[in-house]
Protein backbone atom coordinates (compact mmCIF):
# COMPACT_ATOMS: atom_id res chain seq x y z
CA UNK A 1 0.00 0.00 0.00
CA UNK A 2 1.70 3.03 -0.80
CA UNK A 3 2.21 6.39 1.20
CA UNK A 4 -0.61 8.27 1.01
CA UNK A 5 -3.90 5.81 -0.21
CA UNK A 6 -6.57 5.55 2.69
CA UNK A 7 -6.19 1.74 4.38
CA UNK A 8 -8.51 -1.17 2.52
CA UNK A 9 -10.44 -2.87 4.46
CA UNK A 10 -9.88 -6.65 4.74
CA UNK A 11 -12.41 -8.77 2.34
CA UNK A 12 -15.93 -10.15 3.73
CA UNK A 13 -14.24 -13.56 3.21
CA UNK A 14 -10.94 -12.87 5.67
CA UNK A 15 -12.99 -11.27 8.17
CA UNK A 16 -15.68 -14.19 7.93
CA UNK A 17 -12.91 -16.50 8.54
CA UNK A 18 -10.94 -14.60 11.25
CA UNK A 19 -14.50 -14.71 13.40
CA UNK A 20 -14.78 -18.15 13.09
CA UNK A 21 -11.52 -19.05 14.07
CA UNK A 22 -11.87 -16.67 16.87
CA UNK A 23 -15.17 -18.29 17.91
CA UNK A 24 -13.65 -21.90 17.39
CA UNK A 25 -10.37 -21.14 19.70
CA UNK A 26 -12.74 -19.62 22.29
CA UNK A 27 -15.00 -22.66 22.49
CA UNK A 28 -12.39 -25.10 22.25
CA UNK A 29 -10.62 -23.07 25.46
CA UNK A 30 -13.54 -22.62 27.46
CA UNK A 31 -14.27 -26.45 26.78
CA UNK A 32 -10.87 -27.70 27.79
CA UNK A 33 -11.77 -25.72 31.16
CA UNK A 34 -14.62 -27.18 31.51
CA UNK A 35 -13.27 -30.71 31.26
CA UNK A 36 -10.00 -30.01 33.46
CA UNK A 37 -12.28 -28.40 36.32
CA UNK A 38 -14.88 -31.42 36.61
CA UNK A 39 -11.36 -34.02 36.30
CA UNK A 40 -10.27 -31.70 39.03
CA UNK A 41 -13.06 -31.39 41.34
CA UNK A 42 -14.29 -35.16 40.16
CA UNK A 43 -14.64 -35.88 44.06
CA UNK A 44 -18.38 -33.95 43.60
CA UNK A 45 -18.51 -34.21 39.74
CA UNK A 46 -18.58 -38.22 39.33
CA UNK A 47 -21.87 -39.03 41.97
CA UNK A 48 -23.22 -36.05 40.76
CA UNK A 49 -23.51 -37.36 37.31
CA UNK A 50 -24.16 -40.93 38.71
CA UNK A 51 -27.03 -39.23 40.82
CA UNK A 52 -27.96 -37.87 37.50
CA UNK A 53 -28.05 -40.86 35.67
CA UNK A 54 -29.70 -42.95 38.40
CA UNK A 55 -32.17 -40.08 38.79
CA UNK A 56 -33.02 -40.48 35.13
CA UNK A 57 -33.57 -44.02 35.24
CA UNK A 58 -36.15 -44.08 38.64
CA UNK A 59 -37.72 -40.81 37.76
CA UNK A 60 -40.72 -42.49 36.39
CA UNK A 61 -41.77 -43.98 39.46
CA UNK A 62 -42.05 -41.16 41.41
CA UNK A 63 -45.54 -40.43 39.55
CA UNK A 64 -46.77 -43.50 40.19
CA UNK A 65 -45.91 -44.31 44.07
CA UNK A 66 -47.25 -40.14 44.42
CA UNK A 67 -50.68 -41.42 42.71
CA UNK A 68 -51.33 -43.83 45.32
CA UNK A 69 -50.90 -41.37 47.92
CA UNK A 70 -47.28 -41.17 49.29
CA UNK A 71 -46.15 -38.25 50.07
CA UNK A 72 -42.96 -37.32 48.30
CA UNK A 73 -40.35 -37.13 50.56
CA UNK A 74 -41.52 -40.46 51.34
CA UNK A 75 -41.41 -41.95 47.68
CA UNK A 76 -38.02 -40.74 47.11
CA UNK A 77 -37.07 -42.51 50.57
CA UNK A 78 -38.64 -45.86 48.94
CA UNK A 79 -37.21 -45.53 45.86
CA UNK A 80 -33.70 -44.71 46.98
CA UNK A 81 -33.77 -48.25 49.41
CA UNK A 82 -35.03 -50.29 46.27
CA UNK A 83 -32.10 -48.94 44.19
CA UNK A 84 -29.89 -49.36 47.41
CA UNK A 85 -30.89 -52.82 47.68
CA UNK A 86 -31.22 -53.52 43.77
CA UNK A 87 -27.82 -52.34 43.51
CA UNK A 88 -26.03 -54.30 46.06
CA UNK A 89 -27.93 -57.44 44.97
CA UNK A 90 -26.61 -57.10 41.35
CA UNK A 91 -23.14 -56.42 43.09
CA UNK A 92 -23.75 -59.80 44.96
CA UNK A 93 -24.56 -61.53 42.01
CA UNK A 94 -22.42 -60.10 39.82
CA UNK A 95 -19.34 -60.83 42.35
CA UNK A 96 -20.36 -63.80 42.64
CA UNK A 97 -20.60 -65.36 39.92
CA UNK A 98 -16.83 -63.75 38.71
CA UNK A 99 -15.36 -65.07 41.40
CA UNK A 100 -16.09 -68.27 40.87
CA UNK A 101 -15.70 -68.47 37.37
CA UNK A 102 -12.56 -66.30 37.35
CA UNK A 103 -10.45 -69.26 37.74
CA UNK A 104 -11.77 -70.83 34.69
CA UNK A 105 -11.84 -67.44 32.23
CA UNK A 106 -8.24 -66.92 33.54
CA UNK A 107 -6.85 -70.90 32.93
CA UNK A 108 -8.99 -70.88 29.59
CA UNK A 109 -7.33 -67.72 28.14
CA UNK A 110 -4.20 -68.79 29.33
CA UNK A 111 -4.63 -71.95 27.71
CA UNK A 112 -5.72 -69.88 24.35
CA UNK A 113 -2.70 -67.69 24.60
CA UNK A 114 -0.61 -71.04 24.29
CA UNK A 115 -2.38 -72.20 21.81
CA UNK A 116 -1.82 -68.89 19.84
CA UNK A 117 1.44 -68.99 20.32
CA UNK A 118 1.96 -72.22 19.61
CA UNK A 119 1.80 -70.75 15.32
CA UNK A 120 3.19 -67.34 15.42
CA UNK A 121 6.89 -69.45 15.50
CA UNK A 122 9.88 -67.82 17.76
CA UNK A 123 7.41 -64.77 18.25
CA UNK A 124 5.26 -67.37 19.93
CA UNK A 125 8.20 -68.74 22.00
CA UNK A 126 8.26 -65.14 23.06
CA UNK A 127 5.09 -65.19 24.00
CA UNK A 128 4.44 -68.12 26.12
CA UNK A 129 7.78 -67.63 28.13
CA UNK A 130 5.66 -64.22 28.94
CA UNK A 131 2.72 -66.55 30.26
CA UNK A 132 4.69 -69.16 32.12
CA UNK A 133 6.46 -66.38 34.25
CA UNK A 134 2.60 -64.11 34.85
CA UNK A 135 1.67 -67.86 36.06
CA UNK A 136 4.13 -68.14 38.89
CA UNK A 137 4.47 -64.12 39.86
CA UNK A 138 1.74 -65.14 42.47
CA UNK A 139 4.18 -64.17 45.43
CA UNK A 140 5.52 -61.12 43.42
CA UNK A 141 1.63 -60.42 42.94
CA UNK A 142 0.54 -61.19 46.84
CA UNK A 143 3.72 -58.52 47.39
CA UNK A 144 2.84 -55.99 45.15
CA UNK A 145 -1.02 -55.90 47.02
CA UNK A 146 0.52 -55.57 49.98
CA UNK A 147 2.67 -52.69 49.41
CA UNK A 148 -0.52 -50.99 48.20
CA UNK A 149 -2.57 -51.59 50.84
CA UNK A 150 -2.82 -47.70 51.75
CA UNK A 151 -3.30 -46.73 48.43
CA UNK A 152 -6.41 -49.12 48.00
CA UNK A 153 -7.86 -48.32 51.22
CA UNK A 154 -7.74 -44.72 50.07
CA UNK A 155 -9.71 -45.41 47.02
CA UNK A 156 -11.94 -47.26 49.13
CA UNK A 157 -12.81 -44.69 51.52
CA UNK A 158 -13.37 -42.70 48.26
CA UNK A 159 -15.95 -44.90 46.89
CA UNK A 160 -17.93 -45.25 49.67
CA UNK A 161 -17.65 -41.62 49.82
CA UNK A 162 -18.95 -40.75 46.49
CA UNK A 163 -21.46 -43.79 46.70
CA UNK A 164 -23.14 -41.81 50.09
CA UNK A 165 -23.10 -38.59 47.87
CA UNK A 166 -24.82 -40.30 44.52
CA UNK A 167 -27.49 -41.86 47.09
CA UNK A 168 -28.30 -38.61 48.98
CA UNK A 169 -28.32 -36.42 45.49
CA UNK A 170 -30.47 -39.10 43.97
CA UNK A 171 -33.04 -38.57 47.30
CA UNK A 172 -32.53 -34.58 46.92
CA UNK A 173 -33.06 -34.64 42.77
CA UNK A 174 -36.33 -37.12 42.89
CA UNK A 175 -37.90 -35.37 45.98
CA UNK A 176 -37.23 -31.96 45.02
CA UNK A 177 -36.70 -32.24 40.92
CA UNK A 178 -40.11 -31.02 39.99
CA UNK A 179 -38.81 -27.66 41.48
CA UNK A 180 -36.31 -26.95 39.46
CA UNK A 181 -38.21 -24.88 36.72
CA UNK A 182 -39.87 -22.60 39.79
CA UNK A 183 -36.13 -21.74 40.51
CA UNK A 184 -34.83 -21.33 36.91
CA UNK A 185 -37.72 -18.99 36.69
CA UNK A 186 -37.16 -16.99 39.41
CA UNK A 187 -33.52 -16.75 38.66
CA UNK A 188 -33.07 -15.86 35.05
CA UNK A 189 -35.22 -13.48 32.94
CA UNK A 190 -38.45 -15.26 31.30
CA UNK A 191 -37.43 -15.90 27.80
CA UNK A 192 -34.20 -17.11 28.57
CA UNK A 193 -35.70 -18.96 31.20
CA UNK A 194 -37.59 -21.29 29.39
CA UNK A 195 -34.88 -22.20 27.12
CA UNK A 196 -32.39 -23.12 29.92
CA UNK A 197 -35.83 -25.09 31.55
CA UNK A 198 -37.01 -26.81 27.82
CA UNK A 199 -32.88 -27.62 27.71
CA UNK A 200 -32.58 -29.56 30.67
CA UNK A 201 -35.94 -31.31 29.87
CA UNK A 202 -34.57 -32.56 26.90
CA UNK A 203 -30.95 -33.97 28.24
CA UNK A 204 -32.84 -35.28 31.16
CA UNK A 205 -35.33 -37.07 28.73
CA UNK A 206 -32.02 -38.36 26.42
CA UNK A 207 -30.00 -39.27 29.49
CA UNK A 208 -33.62 -41.64 30.83
CA UNK A 209 -33.78 -43.13 27.94
CA UNK A 210 -30.34 -44.11 27.34
CA UNK A 211 -30.30 -45.37 31.27
CA UNK A 212 -33.63 -47.53 31.20
CA UNK A 213 -32.95 -48.78 26.92
CA UNK A 214 -29.47 -49.92 28.03
CA UNK A 215 -29.84 -51.74 31.11
CA UNK A 216 -32.79 -53.62 29.62
CA UNK A 217 -30.83 -54.26 26.41
CA UNK A 218 -27.75 -55.31 28.65
CA UNK A 219 -29.95 -57.72 30.70
CA UNK A 220 -31.33 -59.59 27.16
CA UNK A 221 -27.65 -59.62 25.61
CA UNK A 222 -26.29 -61.10 29.08
CA UNK A 223 -29.02 -63.73 29.25
CA UNK A 224 -29.12 -64.98 26.01
CA UNK A 225 -25.41 -65.32 25.23
CA UNK A 226 -25.30 -66.72 29.28
CA UNK A 227 -27.72 -69.19 27.70
CA UNK A 228 -25.61 -70.19 24.69
CA UNK A 229 -22.91 -70.51 26.21
CA UNK A 230 -24.21 -73.18 29.07
CA UNK A 231 -25.69 -75.03 25.88
CA UNK A 232 -22.43 -75.15 24.13
CA UNK A 233 -20.41 -76.03 27.48
CA UNK A 234 -18.41 -73.31 28.19
CA UNK A 235 -16.19 -72.94 31.02
CA UNK A 236 -17.36 -69.88 33.57
CA UNK A 237 -20.56 -69.34 31.21
CA UNK A 238 -22.01 -67.30 34.48
CA UNK A 239 -19.07 -65.05 34.78
CA UNK A 240 -18.67 -64.22 30.97
CA UNK A 241 -22.39 -63.06 31.15
CA UNK A 242 -21.57 -61.09 33.78
CA UNK A 243 -19.12 -59.56 31.74
CA UNK A 244 -21.15 -58.98 29.12
CA UNK A 245 -23.69 -57.59 31.09
CA UNK A 246 -20.95 -54.73 32.34
CA UNK A 247 -19.92 -54.58 29.12
CA UNK A 248 -23.35 -53.46 27.00
CA UNK A 249 -23.21 -50.05 29.35
CA UNK A 250 -19.78 -49.36 27.27
CA UNK A 251 -21.23 -49.09 23.18
CA UNK A 252 -19.27 -50.86 20.70
CA UNK A 253 -15.81 -51.39 22.85
CA UNK A 254 -17.47 -53.68 26.08
CA UNK A 255 -19.77 -55.87 23.20
CA UNK A 256 -16.52 -56.49 21.39
CA UNK A 257 -13.92 -57.02 24.75
CA UNK A 258 -16.43 -59.20 26.62
CA UNK A 259 -17.50 -60.85 23.39
CA UNK A 260 -13.21 -62.03 23.03
CA UNK A 261 -13.05 -63.24 25.62
CA UNK A 262 -15.65 -65.41 25.42
CA UNK A 263 -14.31 -66.58 22.16
CA UNK A 264 -11.05 -67.28 23.88
CA UNK A 265 -12.16 -69.46 26.56
CA UNK A 266 -14.40 -71.57 24.33
CA UNK A 267 -11.28 -72.01 22.27
CA UNK A 268 -9.33 -72.97 24.79
CA UNK A 269 -11.92 -75.15 26.14
CA UNK A 270 -12.90 -77.21 22.98
CA UNK A 271 -10.99 -76.33 20.09
CA UNK A 272 -12.16 -74.25 16.95
CA UNK A 273 -15.01 -75.70 16.06
CA UNK A 274 -16.28 -74.69 19.53
CA UNK A 275 -15.09 -71.06 19.42
CA UNK A 276 -16.80 -70.38 16.10
CA UNK A 277 -20.05 -71.33 17.40
CA UNK A 278 -19.14 -69.49 20.65
CA UNK A 279 -18.60 -66.58 17.85
CA UNK A 280 -21.67 -67.47 15.93
CA UNK A 281 -24.14 -67.19 19.04
CA UNK A 282 -22.11 -63.98 20.08
CA UNK A 283 -22.71 -62.07 16.33
CA UNK A 284 -26.43 -63.36 16.23
CA UNK A 285 -27.05 -61.82 19.57
CA UNK A 286 -25.10 -58.43 18.88
CA UNK A 287 -27.09 -58.69 15.36
CA UNK A 288 -30.86 -58.78 16.90
CA UNK A 289 -29.61 -56.32 19.30
CA UNK A 290 -28.39 -53.31 17.12
CA UNK A 291 -31.10 -54.49 14.18
CA UNK A 292 -34.13 -54.87 16.21
CA UNK A 293 -33.61 -54.52 20.39
CA UNK A 294 -31.86 -50.78 20.27
CA UNK A 295 -34.00 -49.46 17.32
CA UNK A 296 -37.41 -50.86 19.28
CA UNK A 297 -36.65 -50.05 22.90
CA UNK A 298 -34.52 -46.93 22.53
CA UNK A 299 -36.74 -45.35 19.53
CA UNK A 300 -35.42 -42.04 18.61
CA UNK A 301 -34.61 -41.41 22.14
CA UNK A 302 -30.87 -41.68 21.50
CA UNK A 303 -30.27 -40.63 18.05
CA UNK A 304 -26.62 -40.51 17.52
CA UNK A 305 -24.37 -41.66 14.78
CA UNK A 306 -22.38 -44.65 16.11
CA UNK A 307 -19.12 -42.80 14.68
CA UNK A 308 -20.26 -40.32 17.76
CA UNK A 309 -20.66 -42.62 19.39
CA UNK A 310 -17.38 -44.15 19.36
CA UNK A 311 -15.30 -41.18 19.33
CA UNK A 312 -17.28 -40.21 22.51
CA UNK A 313 -16.04 -43.45 24.19
CA UNK A 314 -12.77 -43.02 23.22
CA UNK A 315 -12.47 -39.57 23.91
CA UNK A 316 -14.65 -40.15 27.27
CA UNK A 317 -11.83 -42.94 28.23
CA UNK A 318 -9.03 -40.72 27.77
CA UNK A 319 -10.20 -38.36 29.84
CA UNK A 320 -11.22 -40.27 32.92
CA UNK A 321 -10.74 -44.08 32.11
CA UNK A 322 -13.70 -46.88 32.60
CA UNK A 323 -15.84 -44.09 34.36
CA UNK A 324 -15.19 -41.39 31.50
CA UNK A 325 -16.39 -44.35 28.75
CA UNK A 326 -19.32 -45.37 31.08
CA UNK A 327 -20.31 -42.16 30.93
CA UNK A 328 -19.67 -40.43 28.15
CA UNK A 329 -22.55 -42.07 25.32
CA UNK A 330 -25.33 -40.59 28.08
CA UNK A 331 -23.56 -37.29 28.62
CA UNK A 332 -23.50 -36.75 24.46
CA UNK A 333 -26.83 -37.91 23.75
CA UNK A 334 -27.78 -35.23 26.80
CA UNK A 335 -25.82 -32.49 24.45
CA UNK A 336 -27.84 -33.54 21.47
CA UNK A 337 -30.82 -32.77 23.40
CA UNK A 338 -29.97 -29.40 24.05
CA UNK A 339 -28.78 -28.61 20.57
CA UNK A 340 -31.87 -29.57 19.45
CA UNK A 341 -33.81 -27.53 21.33
CA UNK A 342 -31.81 -24.32 20.82
CA UNK A 343 -31.94 -24.98 16.54
CA UNK A 344 -35.58 -24.69 17.79
CA UNK A 345 -37.52 -27.92 16.20
CA UNK A 346 -39.01 -31.07 18.77
CA UNK A 347 -36.37 -33.30 20.16
CA UNK A 348 -36.59 -36.89 18.37
CA UNK A 349 -38.08 -35.39 15.49
CA UNK A 350 -36.10 -35.00 12.17
CA UNK A 351 -35.05 -31.63 10.61
CA UNK A 352 -36.77 -29.97 8.24
CA UNK A 353 -36.52 -30.12 4.77
CA UNK A 354 -35.06 -27.45 2.50
CA UNK A 355 -37.34 -25.61 0.86
CA UNK A 356 -36.83 -25.21 -3.02
CA UNK A 357 -35.66 -22.48 -4.97
CA UNK A 358 -38.21 -21.04 -7.02
CA UNK A 359 -37.60 -21.28 -10.83
CA UNK A 360 -36.40 -18.99 -12.60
Amino acid sequence: MRAGEPEQLLPPAVRTAAAWSVAVILFIAVGGLVVYALVALRAATVPLLLALLGSALLHPVMPWLVGRGLRRGLAAGLTCAVLLAAVFTVLAVLTNSLVHSAPQIAHALQQAGRQIAGRLGPLGDRIEYALSQSAGSGSSLVSSLADGVLSGLGLATQVVTGSVLALALVFFFLRDGHRSADLVRSVLPPDRAETVIACGQRAFAAMAGFMRGTTLIALLDATFIGVGLLVLGVPGAAGLAALVFLGAFVPFIGAFLSGSVAVLVALADGGLSKAVWTLGVVLAVQMVEGNVLQPMIQSRTVELHPATIMIAVVAGSGVAGILGALLAVPLSAAGLGVITVLRGRPFGEPAPAPVPAPDE
